[in-house]
């Protein structure tokens, strides 16, 4: 028997189950104190990764290590992601999902103030371990939070308001730090005071976190990497571009000529991007008859865009507004590849496509600042388009061939 190809087009939906859920999304709530406690925590990841990951890679160049190995400190990132992945829930199982972002908040906001203690180089491994590892946890564990507070009907709605916190903490770091600037104390105490107020409204929502049943099919994890792989390359992309050019942007905008702040806003450039064009992209999605082709849309303009961004280095105005569309069309590969995978799968089967996902973002987040940071060092600051380009473009290749030859 032959397996139906599950990147083809949108499944129908039967007439009496579109009754039916509209009888039980009249009687759904949103519990909004249970929401607000995981988009509170979503929020500090936000604005600690875009605050930290420029901040970190400005005060290693300043003492001279290189773009590789600056590259290899930031792609830890990626390393403790990937190890948190399969951990996080069975810790929580094991401690509670609210005891679990309690401890990941402690323990990230801890070791966001060691990075300002410790100036030796190898400590700052370690320490991104704990702070990614925390991190990871705390984006998994607010995700599968906001999931439960959300009745069916109104899930894409409340997932939006999550998105768009996230994207606004990702514009707010760089906005920050390009107001602060990467001197003192200050940063850092403002990175792990942000992340230390979300135990706040945890602490509010105490009594009301979701519960964690244990789940059948942990041991089919593999082969969801591979069952849809339209979308899992395309988070993979996103999380080593996303991640990558983040990191090493500061380092690219200083060796073109413009100072710490202007390269600092150019990020924040294109975290806005992320904000305000997630929502139309995500209804263009819905009205498209394969979502393929968006994701090859967005290949076609990441590509593109990252070769250009040398030429735009003589005009910071333009190159701004040039990095908020790039930003968010990129980022588009994120939302749009998350909405091809629930589009596809259900139940069980989805939440272990959602790890999956999970798993290749932080994979992305593992290799990006390794391959770009090598590439500035062999190529100079061209070696930073080109790294991105080259991801671009292999990702064009896979959603390409399976846009045109698969149905």
């Amino acid at each position: 028997m032959t397996r139906p190809d599950l990147e083809a087009g949108p499944m129908p939906k039967r007439k009496s189950d579109e009754i039916i859920g509209d009888v039980e999304a009249r009687l759904e709530r949103i519990d909004w104190v249970s929401a607000s406690a995981a988009i509170a925590s979503i929020s500090a990841v936000g604005i600690a990764l875009g605050l930290g990951l420029p901040l970190l890679s400005v005060i290693l160049e300043r003492r001279g290590i290189s773009a590789s190995l600056i590259g290899a400190n930031t792609a830890v990132a990626g390393l403790a992601s990937l190890i948190a992945a399969p951990l996080v829930t069975p810790i929580a199982r094991r401690l509670t999902v609210r005891l679990t972002m309690l401890l990941a908040i402690i323990a990230s906001a801890i070791s966001a103030i060691g990075f300002y203690v410790f100036e030796a180089f190898w400590m700052w491994f370690p320490l991104r371990l704990v702070f990614h590892f925390s991190i990871t946890a705390l984006f998994i564990l607010s995700e599968f939070w906001i999931n439960a507070a959300a009745p069916s009907h109104q899930r894409g709605f409340i997932l939006g308001i999550y998105a768009t916190v996230l994207s606004l903490g990702f514009a707010a770091g760089p906005y920050i730090f390009s107001v602060v600037g990467s001197e003192g104390f200050l940063p850092f105490g403002i990175g792990a005071g942000v992340i230390a107020f979300a135990a706040l409204p945890l602490l509010l929502a105490w009594n009301r976190q979701p519960p964690l049943e244990r789940r059948g099919n942990d041991r089919s994890f593999w082969k969801y990497i591979w069952l849809i792989p339209t979308a899992t390359g395309a988070v993979l992309v996103f999380g080593a571009v996303e991640a990558g050019g983040f990191a090493l942007f500061p380092v690219f905008g200083n060796r073109i000529g413009f100072d710490e702040a202007s390269a600092a806003q150019l990020l924040t450039a294109i975290g806005l991007g992320n904000v305000f064009m997630q929502i139309p992209i995500g209804l263009v999605s819905d009205r498209v008859k394969d979502r393929r082709t968006l994701l090859l849309i967005f290949a076609i303009v990441g590509l593109v865009g990252s070769l250009f961004l040398p030429s735009l280095s003589t005009n910071w105005a333009f190159m701004a507004g040039v990095l908020f569309l790039w930003g968010g069309v990129v980022a588009g590969l994120y939302t749009v590849g998350l909405a091809h995978l629930g589009s596809k799968l259900s139940g069980s089967d989805l939440a272990a496509a959602n790890a999956a996902f999970i798993f290749c973002y932080s994979a992305g987040m593992l290799v990006g600042p390794q391959v770009i940071g090598s590439g500035m060092d062999i190529f100079g600051p061209d070696g930073f388009a080109w790294s991105l380009a080259l991801f671009f473009g292999l990702y064009l290749i896979l959603v390409g061939t399976r846009r045109f030859f698969v149905r």
